[in-house]
């Protein structure tokens, strides 16, 4: 009996020293483990500390920049889509005419999803007449009007011109925004805008290039 015993209590004690041993060679997170960042088009990958990878990722959270750059955005977007709505009836080029035709089946979407969001985030939708007076890239009042009139090349030169600068205002303020905020659904948006209106400006400065 006490020799079974004996047995036992060994088997036991192998057991719990395998049990020991497993768990001190289990792998486990490296707290202090470097993170590698993604760099932007055209730029290398960088390697973040612990402290500034914790800042880099983006939250749930919306900030004060979140809500702002979504707030101007919608606004933004609405001009780009009254511009492109004048393209069918005045624009002689047909290119111009399917890029102002992509224009809106992009940002449509876009300000109805900005508009979900704050509306999610318990923050003012702005109005269709809302101010816009520095925003960047927006075209002044002036500036609507001659396109309003024009017709056939006029339109298309005049077309192409306020709306490359309207896409550079779009990519200055997501730029910003993805500096300064923290909402990760914002931070997507934002470089969707970046892609997507980086594109639209090479093909229209191609096309100002054969008008």
């Amino acid at each position: 009996m006490r020799s079974a015993l004996i047995v036992i209590v060994g088997t036991v004690v192998a057991l719990s020293g395998c049990s020991s041993s497993a768990t001190q060679q289990a792998p486990r997170a490296d707290s202090t483990a470097p993170v590698i960042a993604p760099g932007r088009p055209g730029e290398q990958a960088r390697t973040l500390g612990p402290e500034e990878a914790a800042t880099a990722v983006p939250s749930p959270t919306a900030n004060a920049a979140d809500i702002t750059y979504v707030q101007d955005m919608i606004v933004h977007h609405r001009q780009a889509l009254d511009m492109a709505l004048l393209a069918p009836n005045r624009a002689e080029n047909e290119r111009v005419k399917g890029l102002a035709d992509r224009i809106q089946a992009a940002q449509g979407p876009e300000i109805q999803f900005m508009t979900n969001w704050l509306q999610q985030q318990d923050q003012k939708v702005p109005d269709h007449h809302a101010a816009h007076e520095g925003m960047p890239g927006m075209a002044t009042p002036e500036q609507m009007e001659s396109l309003k009139t024009a017709k056939g090349k006029d339109f298309d030169r005049l077309f192409l011109e306020l709306m490359i600068n309207h896409h550079l205002g779009a990519i200055k303020m997501s730029e910003q925004v993805l500096t300064d905020g923290t909402h990760i659904r914002v931070e997507e948006l934002a470089a969707d805008v970046n892609v997507t209106q980086t594109a639209e400006i090479r093909r229209m400065q191609e096309l100002q290039s054969q008008l």
